[in-house]
């Protein structure tokens, strides 16, 4: 079997030579020179697709590497070892890969990435934002990229539909969007899929709560209390969703809703469900609104709504009011406060005629706790609020602040350091948690919750 179109030049496909090493293949700087630009479309030409398809990046590259070295030869190209080594690379990236991409989606440090254009790829390392040397060639060479991404799970990306959110072979979650809706570029964001999927004692090793916290959110997911995580975006609501979804009972049946499917729920009777957007024809559309309503006919015991984005509030809230206690779900929001109103707004959205103390009212009788995270200043996502809703007073939501974290000071390295207060008041779902068995152990964590 023979690698390459030409018999003249044809490679033999080889194992990888033991003396380059993997991460050799995933450089940031493919080679930008004339020749190399030149070379590229020549190189092309050479290579049978058929004969690649089960190939790795690696063993691609150094068949392609074979393949430049021959062509350079022969042409009396000027084209240095290191460049020839960089464009195999890059050619082997985008055949078996995602291009330039292709090193930060394995760099385990990168929690996010951000294209804004050919040389302008950001990333997200420790909760700070840096620019790295990652370039694309042009902006078609991101189109390519993002096109490619998107046909994996069945969208598509183009001038006619300029806006997609799909997600990666590992879970990672994307969003695109092309010209002419974003001026200058096409634009690809990318938040990384944890290698490490955290429990609550780990949340609470990396910083984000302290062990007090972690035992009332697991007490709250087992008794079955109907809890919404408000934060910013990139704010770790989704993994502390995750987390807490461990204490779920293994016999329970869970309907998961989401636009592009993201959750890692371990429970192995899980139901996930994914929204699809129109056709070219502009039909076939299933909205998270539509499979609130599918999974109420499913019979599920809790339902998780990855997202709270629009109208389908109002769906979730009848959920929680019928029978499906324990249902947790997200939102964006700056406050545990603010994510009730914006609770309030979608439902808004979707039940204009609904009077706003009814909605309040369908506020406080579904939800039971809002928990607020936040990518503070120092990079660290913590649990910064955790507020219950206590009931109605005239037109107006009560809510009780269970534990509030204070800001005491910063160290020598810039990390904020601080602990969480609490008026240590007895909540209202006491006999939910006496249900349970477990309301000695709430109270006994609300004794030393101060840290």
């Amino acid at each position: 079997m023979t690698f390459g179109k030409r018999n003249a030049t044809a490679v033999p496909i080889v194992p990888p030579s033991s003396s380059r090493r993997p991460e050799e293949w995933l450089g940031d700087n493919p080679g930008t020179s004339a020749a190399s630009i030149n070379l590229r479309e020549r190189v092309l030409k050479e290579i049978d697709p058929s004969t690649t398809v089960n190939m790795s990046a690696e063993v691609l590259g150094h068949q392609i590497e074979g393949i430049i070295h021959l062509i350079a030869n022969e042409q009396r190209l000027e084209l240095s070892g290191p460049e020839q080594i960089a464009l195999a690379r890059d050619l082997a990236n985008d055949m078996t890969g995602f291009g330039p991409l292709q090193s930060l989606l394995l760099d385990e440090t990168v929690n996010d990435i951000m294209v804004n254009g050919p040389n302008k790829v950001y990333v997200e390392r420790s909760g700070k934002i840096e620019r790295v040397a990652i370039r694309f060639r042009d902006n078609a060479h991101i189109a390519a990229v993002a096109q490619k991404i998107a046909a994996r799970v069945g969208r598509r990306i183009d001038e006619s539909s300029p806006m997609v959110d799909a997600r990666l072979p590992d879970g990672s979650r994307v969003n695109v969007i092309f010209p002419p809706l974003s001026i200058d570029s096409p634009c690809i964001s990318i938040r990384k899929f944890p290698s490490k999927r955290y429990d609550l004692a780990g949340m609470v090793e990396n910083g984000t709560m302290n062990a007090g916290i972690a035992r009332l959110l697991e007490i709250a997911a087992r008794c079955r209390l109907n809890i919404l995580v408000s934060g910013g975006t990139g704010s770790g609501k989704t993994t502390l969703l995750n987390a807490m979804s461990l204490a779920i009972d293994h016999s329970e049946r869970i309907v998961t809703i989401e636009d592009a499917a993201e959750l890692q729920l371990q429970q192995p009777h899980v139901i996930r469900l994914e929204t699809r957007p129109p056709n070219l024809e502009g039909s076939g559309q299933v909205t998270q609104r539509d499979l609130v309503w599918n999974a109420l006919r499913m019979r599920p015991d809790r339902i998780i709504v990855g997202e709270v984005r629009g109208p389908e509030a109002f769906d979730m809230l009848q959920a929680m009011n019928t029978g499906h206690d324990g249902s947790i779900s997200t939102i964006h929001a700056n406050t545990t406060r603010d994510g009730l109103v914006r609770v309030e707004n979608m439902v808004q959205m979707g039940q204009v005629n609904l009077p706003l103390r009814a909605i309040r009212s369908q506020i406080v009788a579904a939800l039971d706790i809002v928990v607020q995270v936040e990518r503070m200043r120092d990079g660290q996502r913590r649990v910064v609020q955790v507020t219950e809703i206590c009931g109605m007073e005239g037109d107006v939501i009560t809510t009780n602040e269970i534990a509030t974290f204070k800001f005491s000071h910063e160290d020598a390295n810039g990390r904020i350091i601080g602990g969480y207060v609490s008026p240590k008041a007895v909540p209202k779902f006491m006999d939910r948690l006496a249900y349970f068995g477990l309301d000695r152990s709430w109270k006994e964590i609300m004794q030393v919750i101060v840290s």
